[in-house]
């Protein structure tokens, strides 16, 4: 009989790559979203198939459906999105996350949450280790998402020690590739429109800090790894891909791929930015066989195109 899985969020960037890869292994998906920050364009190339169901539902809402498995990706993960609507960014991370729980808790499945690096904050420690405990500031402007991820992976684990629940736990790095939402204000999205508009390349700060990039096929390749292990094994396990660049660096490589005019301008860093981020994925690695396998060059190549492909429209 053909698995049911359920994706929260399915409609937003990851999302959908994990609902298409899914279809893809011969599951029948239901993709929930409320298209607060999802979009049909990244799925309407699956709305033919006829193993893909989409239900608009927001899930700090109880859901009553039938399913195998769940993966929980839903709420805004860009800074301009989640600080938006900060309360219903910490009540999707705490009710939705409840919710969510509470049908795996009835239905006696294995559930998934798609946690983030940010629970790390403005880390201490280089690169992250799933041990470290993170320095996040909880009254800043980031906190409806930091803590809201923070207290989703404590509500997984309580769910898991008090009633049983088979969880799965995958803090998630800077993810990029086609289907980014255009005005998410996250760096690659941000600077390769820039760069093909022929615009400023904004940074923020000096340009120093460094962020590692994973592409999304690499990304879901370790989501679906993680939903597939031992029941034992619940995580957390960290996501990403280890190689460090600098954000100025960053944009000169954009600047180059694209073949811009652009200059880089530099304004004030924002309140609570990390310095530096970057994941130790030894635990990846050692439970499930994962590791990113695309070069950052080959990723955003394939990332320009797609931006190329809709810039006209923006």
């Amino acid at each position: 009989m053909r698995k049911q899985i359920l994706v929260t969020g399915g409609a937003g960037f990851i999302g959908s790559h994990l609902c298409e890869r899914l279809l893809g292994q011969g599951y029948e998906v239901i993709c929930v979203d409320n298209f607060f920050t999802g979009t049909k364009d990244n799925i309407k190339h699956l709305l033919g198939k006829p193993y893909f169901e989409i239900i608009r539902h927001d899930i700090c809402f109880s859901l009553y459906v039938e399913v195998d498995e769940i993966y929980n990706l839903a709420c805004p993960a860009s800074p301009i999105h989640y600080q938006f609507d900060p309360v219903q960014t910490t009540k999707v991370n705490i009710s939705g996350s409840i919710n969510m729980l509470g049908l795996a808790k009835r239905l006696k499945i294995r559930i998934l949450q798609a946690s983030t690096s940010e629970v790390y904050g403005d880390p201490t420690v280089h690169p992250q280790p799933e041990t470290y405990w993170g320095s996040v500031n909880p009254i800043g402007l980031r906190a409806c998402y930091d803590e809201g991820k923070r207290c989703a992976e404590t509500l997984f684990f309580d769910y898991h020690h008090q009633h049983g629940i088979d969880i799965k736990v995958g803090r998630i790095f800077n993810t990029y590739g086609p289907r980014m939402h255009p005005n998410d204000g996250r760096v690659v999205s941000n600077f390769i429109i820039q760069a093909l508009k022929g615009e400023d390349i904004t940074i923020y700060g000096d340009g120093s800090q460094t962020r590692s990039f994973c592409y999304v096929d690499d990304m879901v390749d370790g989501i679906i790894k993680m939903m597939n292990t031992t029941k034992g094994f619940t995580g957390p396990v960290n996501l990403g891909n280890p190689n460090e660049i600098s954000i100025l660096d960053l944009a000169k490589l954009i600047i180059d791929l694209v073949g811009s005019k652009s200059k880089i301008i530099f304004k004030p860093l924002p309140q609570d930015d990390p310095k530096r981020r970057c994941p130790d994925i030894t635990l990846a690695r050692e439970k499930l066989g994962w590791e990113p396998t695309v070069d950052l060059k080959t990723g955003l190549k394939r990332t320009v195109e797609y931006f190329e492909g809709i810039c006209q429209s923006l």
